[in-house]
C-alpha cells in the first residue's frame, strides 16, 4: 500500500517508486558526501607531511627508500645513465604543456632511481621532442646529487595512460607509465620512488607543489553532495504533501 499520512488539513502521499528513488539517491548523496570528507581528510594529512619535510634539511639516503618519508629530501652519490631517459608527457608548468625529465640514476651500490630533473616545454611538433642530453660534468663518474622522494604521478582517467615503448629508441615518450611498465623499457630494476632534483648543472625549470587538489576543495565538494541530499528531502516532502479537496 502506498504510504499516506493526514495532518492539518493536508495528505501526505507519496508513491512507492517516489520514495524507493529518493531514498537511493539520498544514500548515494550522503555516500559521495562521505567519500569527499574522507578524501579531505587524507589530503590534509599529505599536506601536513608535505609542509613538515619542506622544513628539514637533505639527509644521506636510508637504506630503504620505499618507505621512507613522502617528500624526504635525501643525498645520493652515483651517476647518470643518459642514455635512457623517459619523457612524460601531457604536463603543465605555469599554465605551459610540455615534459617533464626522468633520468636514471645509478648508485654506487648499484640500485636505480629515476630522477625528475624537471621541465621542458613543448617544440610544437609531436614528432620533435626536446633536447634532454646532460652536459659532460653530470655524466661523471661518481656524482652527488640531493632531491626529494616523490610517486610517479598518477592519471585522472585511463584513458590517459600510454606506457612506453620497449624497442631501442631512446628517449621514450610516455605518459602516466607504471613502474613495471618503466622496469620493463629500461630493462632493468628500478626503487619504486623517484627523486624530484634539487638544483643541478642540469636541472630544468620546476615547481613542486602538495600532491593533488586543496583538502578544502574536496570538504566542499562534500557539503555540495549533502546540500544535494537536504534538497532532495525538501522536495520530496514539498511535493508530496497535497491539500486535502
Amino acid at each position: 500500500m502506498p504510504i499516506r499520512l493526514s495532518a492539518f488539513g493536508r495528505v501526505f502521499a507519496p508513491s512507492w517508486p517516489i520514495t524507493l528513488a529518493t531514498v537511493l539517491l539520498f544514500a548515494l548523496f550522503i555516500s559521495l558526501g562521505r567519500w569527499q570528507w574522507h578524501r579531505g581528510e587524507g589530503k590534509q594529512r599529505a599536506w601536513a607531511e608535505y609542509d613538515h619535510q619542506m622544513t628539514l634539511p637533505p639527509v644521506d639516503a636510508p637504506t630503504r627508500l620505499d618507505v621512507a618519508p613522502r617528500y624526504l629530501a635525501i643525498r645520493l652519490r652515483g651517476h647518470f645513465d643518459g642514455a635512457h631517459q623517459f619523457l612524460l608527457d601531457n604536463r603543465f608548468l605555469k599554465g605551459n604543456v610540455g615534459y617533464e625529465v626522468l633520468t636514471p640514476f645509478v648508485l654506487i651500490d648499484g640500485r636505480r632511481i629515476l630522477v625528475n630533473r624537471g621541465f621542458v616545454p613543448f617544440l610544437g611538433y609531436r614528432d620533435r621532442l626536446p633536447d634532454v642530453s646532460l652536459s659532460r660534468d653530470s655524466l661523471a663518474d661518481e656524482l652527488e646529487i640531493t632531491g626529494r622522494l616523490d610517486e610517479l604521478p598518477s592519471p585522472g582517467l585511463a584513458s590517459g595512460r600510454a606506457p612506453p615503448t620497449t624497442d631501442a629508441t631512446w628517449p621514450k615518450l610516455t605518459s602516466f607509465p607504471t613502474h613495471d611498465e618503466l622496469e620493463t623499457a629500461l630493462r632493468a630494476k628500478l626503487e619504486p620512488r623517484i627523486l624530484q632534483m634539487m638544483g643541478g648543472r642540469d636541472d630544468f625549470e620546476r615547481e613542486l607543489t602538495p600532491p593533488g587538489i586543496a583538502p578544502e576543495r574536496h570538504f566542499s565538494y562534500a557539503i555540495q553532495w549533502w546540500g544535494f541530499a537536504l534538497v532532495l528531502l525538501v522536495l520530496y516532502f514539498g511535493l508530496n504533501f497535497r491539500k486535502v479537496s
